[in-house]
């Protein structure tokens, strides 16, 4: 059985330990430390991906064990091209009494499709602050699909009437049209050839 005493000392043992680090090795251990789940999914680009929201949520955990917080500020950028929002994320040592910061700068696409103004501002800001934040964390968006994905951009190579021996060959070996549409844009008139044999 542990007794109080010994919770009691290990306690103020690590409080000392926590004064004697500076700001940036508190950083550098929630760097090393912090994990944050991809939770949230795109049905769009169908990818996992994880949100600011999720990001300060992972934080919370390190705010006491390494006497710390972190805060977002905003502020808007008016430019004749593009209207831009920049992001500070921050973390603020309570024991230094100072802060590390890294800032993220995003523009707003107002000919963005079926959004109003006000999402097209939302989505931007809550973009910068996702990045803002991944840059002070060092999290490595190189492996997140949100990073990656081109929403459809890549289109699938083409099957056309002046193509189609390739896939006429493809079906007559027994291979299924599905299979084939599958893989490529098939175009109206070559999938006729193809369905009619």
């Amino acid at each position: 059985m542990v007794s109080l005493l010994t919770i009691r000392t290990d306690y103020i043992t690590n409080i000392n330990l926590l004064n004697q680090m500076t700001t940036a090795e508190k950083l550098s251990k929630i760097q090393i430390e912090f994990k944050a789940k991809k939770s949230r999914f795109n049905s769009f680009g169908k990818y996992n991906f994880r949100s600011a929201e999720d990001i300060l949520e992972a934080l919370k955990p390190m705010n006491e064990k390494y006497r710390v917080y972190f805060t977002i500020d905003e502020k808007y950028i008016h430019t004749d091209q593009l209207p831009i929002i920049e992001t500070k994320a921050s973390m603020f040592d309570i024991d230094e009494n100072n802060a590390i910061h890294s800032t993220a700068i995003v523009g707003v696409d107002l000919h963005q499709k079926g959004m109003a103004t006000p999402q097209q501002f939302g989505s931007a800001s809550s973009y910068a602050k996702k990045y803002a934040l991944g840059n002070l964390l060092l999290i490595d968006d190189t492996a997140d699909a949100d990073a990656t994905n081109d929403h459809g951009a890549t289109r699938k190579p083409k099957i056309t009437s002046s193509n189609i021996d390739k896939a006429k060959k493809f079906l007559s070996n027994g291979g299924l049209l599905k299979t084939l549409q599958d893989k490529y844009d098939i175009e109206p008139e070559a999938l006729k050839q193809l369905q009619n044999g």
